[in-house]
């Protein structure tokens, strides 16, 4: 093979020079292929390497684990999805040889463990999320599903391996270097040519100098070939070909002994990770020999601290740091004091762990941060002698003696407990199990808050003072009323119940206390409005509506920060509720009117945020408003609350529409019922109610027509109890009084539609067509009559009801309606008129230095030709008296018309000694005005008086 990849190498020279070799062309038929180097028969006889199926799928599985691995790094989210994608076909694939082998890998265990570990890394870091791009975000949502759905196939091992999670990883990697050495074995050795010498370094051999200087010549001259070496056609080269140099040599692979030295070594020890990081370090506190006391402790605590907030401090090193030293505080018995500071110390440390205000405290640091409350809590009240506030200073404390006193605020720390325990609420999903058990430590909250009221309402002797100020008081009874005022009791509604409302006492005893101590107005009116929404929850609507009214916080409560409004919104919400409850649908229509009307209730009361359309909120803003949304188990049901206004509304504007049905200037009881009512018209195919408004509107054009069977079936029907009424407490009872109302509003409106059509009306006919007992329709048609709603008188002997024909007719309504649309069309032609012609300014006057210019006779000659154009609508001096004192027309509006452009929709009335300051118009050139200087027989008088 003497081709001119191979002259660079003086050993094979020689040999290609004694034999020629015939160069081989391609044909001509058959296409241009590369021409590939002819291997010697040592080369050719190289054996094949046989593997295992099972060597193969493994193999093929631990690549894409590397890949998924390394897009991990870099947070590729739409690379990782891919590749788990990937690695589940993979396994698919090798699923028969898992089964043979017996059981699932523990590196695809590992792998699944560490992929699920990652993803819920990073979904809970919420900014990191926002700030991914869309194919990463969406690749997160993708991969964190699918990865829940299928890590249940393997929760059993993934449990098992995360217990002991370095259990079988050494044996594995024991059988893998195996495999290894099994290859290298069975692998051929390079095949190097005859002529070529070998030399390998042994170990124990020294080489010469003279062999190093002759294995640097050799480098010279394959340096020099390496310059003048070209790339064949099949892309080999000659480096390929030619013996690996000492230097050049890679790295040797381990034998059996290599890897026998590496076991005699000591092993690495797995170190399982925290709850937090954990100290790398143990710091020595004191000496061995050192004496500790308390000056030494408060010394070391302050040392500590001083840390505290420093750039570079491992907060979490603190917290143990701080723990260790209430260790040894307590082993060598320093006294409760020493360990109460310190615990407040530790409280403040945890609560500094997560400098992030809009982030929740983590579920390990909480559950160590009530620990300690509790811990100090109980120390507290066993050693009564201990005296906290954050009145008394540093140099003033007492560690050592009887009677201690500690500089801290136990109320201050509880009571930031309870803000971060509304975050954690807030963070958790509310569908999720996670929430559910946060909501058990609700009542571990609400016995840390009793503890504490009971440590600071502690007296040592009747006539003393207690241990805390009125206001600290105040603080932690309106935290108590706040975890109570939502809670509803069902046993006070119990038929065999006598005992104590506990919950209604405590919480009139609490609030009572707020409104006579407090001097802020906040706490009193948060108090005010809890109070008021535990009576509403309970049914005890006079009192909830008599406290709000008598407290008129309507009036100021737009002076109030924002939580307190959003707690004023949710009482008016839940004093609606109750006043429907009780069937006062008026007072419920106008409690939710406010809420509902803008349709923002969801923001409003707190309970999500919706789109802004005219403005985008800044991500300040969006955090803000997120801190003040309430905890799932706080909300009210949206829907429920628009049935109710809906529904309320039906019963008041049904009726009202079907008497004001003429009338063009009726007004809207409710706007968001019309337009309900007019999104519906609007449809040009009306099929079966599906929604709840839906049920609203059909339920509302049946009692339109006085159809309340059918009215009342589309209220209270299985899909809309499944919706609204079943959420109401006792729905049974809400249902029959929504059936009642329907039967008694559905009677008025037919008496507002068809008493034109009767003479005269039987109560027992009206009371069997409503299914309402006769007193009961007696009642309502009397209250109709006095309310002068209803033209009609009872005929008690024969139970009738007479109609009195003074409504006008059908025909006649319209007739009006026509005569004021025709009589402000003409006005309006006339008011154009005007300004074409210019006769708007004809009344002015134009006085030069107090005489009465020249043109004035022209303007009043003029004005006189143009007021005496007798009309029928009584232009000039045409006097028209219509019906002074007499009751012609019951729309006369017509009184004493002198000389006015009137027509029956005249404004002017009378106008004597009235308009002294009336200016010329086109509705006040007319008119019997003594005094007024514009009228025509006042210009003429004063033309007189001037030409005198």
């Amino acid at each position: 093979m003497a081709g001119r990849f191979f002259r660079g190498s003086d050993s094979e020279s020689d040999s290609s020079s004694d034999s020629d070799e015939p160069t081989f062309a391609p044909q001509k038929d058959r296409p241009m292929r590369p021409a590939a180097f002819q291997l010697s028969d040592d080369e050719e006889e190289q054996t094949r390497v046989v593997r295992s199926a099972k060597d193969k799928r493994y193999e093929e599985l631990r690549k894409i684990i590397k890949l998924i691995g390394n897009h991990k790094k870099i947070k590729d989210m739409s690379k990782v999805l891919s590749g788990f994608e990937d690695l589940g076909r993979a396994y698919d694939k090798a699923k028969k040889v898992v089964d043979k082998e017996g059981g699932t890998p523990r590196f695809y265990i590992r792998c699944l463990s560490e992929l699920e570990e990652f993803v819920n890394e990073c979904w809970e870091d919420r900014e990191a999320r926002k700030q991914m791009s869309k194919n990463n975000a969406k690749g997160l949502t993708t991969l964190r599903q699918k990865l829940r759905k299928y890590n249940r196939d393997f929760e059993e091992q993934i449990s098992s391996y995360r217990e002991h999670p370095d259990e079988g990883d050494e044996d594995e990697e024991e059988k893998v270097e195996e495999k290894e050495v099994d290859t290298e074995e069975i692998a051929p050795a390079p095949v190097v040519p005859e002529s070529a010498p070998v030399f390998q370094k042994q170990e124990g051999d020294n080489l010469d100098d003279d062999d190093l200087s002759d294995w640097s010549s050799s480098e010279t001259d394959s340096s020099s070939s390496d310059s003048e070496m070209e790339v064949g056609p099949g892309g080999y080269t000659l480096s390929m070909f030619l013996k690996k140099k000492p230097g050049e040599e890679g790295p040797k692979k381990e034998g059996k002994k290599d890897r026998a030295k590496k076991e005699s070594r000591p092993k690495w020890q797995p170190v399982k990770k925290p709850a937090y990081s954990a100290v790398k370090e143990k710091t020595v506190m004191f000496a061995k020999e050192a004496d500790i006391t308390h000056e030494a402790v408060v010394k070391k605590l302050a040392e500590i601290i001083a840390a505290r907030g420093k750039k570079g401090t491992d907060r979490s090193e603190q917290i143990e740091l701080l723990k260790e030293l209430m260790t040894i505080a307590d082993g060598k018995g320093l006294g409760p004091a020493i360990s109460v500071k310190i615990m407040f110390h530790i409280l403040a440390a945890i609560y500094d762990y997560n400098p992030n205000i809009a982030t929740c405290m983590r579920t390990e640091m909480w559950e160590v941060c009530l620990t300690f409350i509790k811990k100090l809590l109980g120390v507290l009240k066993e050693n009564r002698d201990i005296t906290i506030g954050d009145n008394i200073l540093e140099e003033s404390e007492v560690l050592d003696a009887s009677p201690y006193r500690v500089r801290g605020c136990i109320l201050t720390l509880v009571e930031r407990l309870d803000e971060e325990f509304t975050k954690m609420l807030q963070a958790c999903d509310a569908h999720s199990t996670e929430y559910v058990d946060r909501l058990k430590d609700e009542s571990v909250m609400c016995e840390i808050l009793e503890q504490l009221q009971q440590y600071l309402e502690y007296r040592s002797s009747p006539g003393e003072p207690c241990r805390a100020t009125s206001s600290e008081l105040c603080r932690i009874y309106l935290r108590r009323v706040e975890h109570t005022y939502y809670k509803f009791d069902r046993t006070i509604f119990d038929e065999g119940f006598d005992g104590v409302d506990t919950s209604k006492v405590l919480m009139a005893d609490l609030c009572k206390y707020i409104y006579a101590k407090d001097n802020t107005d906040r706490l009193r009116t948060r108090a005010m409005l809890c109070q008021i929404y535990h009576h509403a929850l309970h049914d005890r609507w006079y009192q909830a509506r008599d406290l709000m009214l008598m407290s008129h916080l309507q009036d100021n409560i737009h002076h109030s920060d924002v939580p307190t409004q959003i707690l004023y919104n949710r009482t008016m919400v839940q004093l609606g509720l109750c006043a429907f409850r009780q069937g006062m649908t008026r007072d419920a229509h106008n409690a939710l009117v406010d809420i509902q009307s803008g349709g923002r209730a969801k923001e409003l009361l707190a309970q999500g945020l919706l789109l802004q359309r005219q403005h985008e909120r800044t991500p300040e803003q969006e955090k803000i408003e997120k801190r003040r949304l309430l905890p799932y188990h706080m909300h009210i049901n949206l829907e429920q609350l628009e049935c109710v206004y809906l529904v309320s509304a039906m019963l008041m504007e049904i009726p009202y529409m079907a008497a004001h049905e003429m009338d063009a200037r009726r007004r809207m009881i409710s706007k968001n019922f019309h337009h309900v009512l007019r999104m519906s018209e609007r449809q040009t195919l009306t099929g079966p109610p599906e929604s709840m408004r839906e049920h609203v509107v059909a339920a509302s054009k049946a009692m339109k027509t006085g159809n309340w069977k059918e009215c009342k079936n589309y209220i209270i029907n299985e899909k809309m109890s499944t919706k609204v009424w079943d959420l109401f407490f006792k729905p049974e009872k809400v249902q029959d009084m929504i059936t009642t109302k329907i039967q008694e509003e559905s009677l008025r409106t037919y008496l507002f539609t068809y008493s034109s059509v009767y003479d005269s009306l039987s109560l027992v006919t009206l009371a069997n067509m409503f299914e309402l007992e006769r007193s009961i329709v007696h009642s309502i048609i009397s209250k109709m009559i006095l309310n002068e709603e209803l033209m009609a008188s009872l005929d008690e002997p024969t139970q009738t009801v007479v109609m009195h024909r003074t409504e006008p007719t059908r025909l006649q309504s319209l007739a009006l309606q026509l005569s004021e649309k025709v009589s402000s069309l003409v006005d309006n032609n006339e008011r154009i008129m005007d300004l074409k012609q210019g006769n708007l300014f004809f009344g002015k006057q134009t006085v030069k230095t107090g005489n009465v210019a020249s043109d004035t006779d022209q303007q009043f000659n003029y004005q006189n030709n143009n007021q005496n154009q007798g009309g029928w609508q009584g232009k000039g001096n045409q006097k028209r008296y219509d019906g002074g004192g007499d009751n012609k027309g019951w729309q006369n509006k017509n009184r004493y018309n002198d000389g006015d452009k009137g027509g029956w929709q005249n404004k002017n009335r009378y106008n004597d000694n009235r308009n002294n300051d009336n200016k010329p118009g086109w509705k006040q050139y007319g008119g019997y005005n003594n005094q007024n200087q514009n009228s025509w027989e006042g210009r003429r008088n004063q033309r007189q008086q001037q030409r005198y």
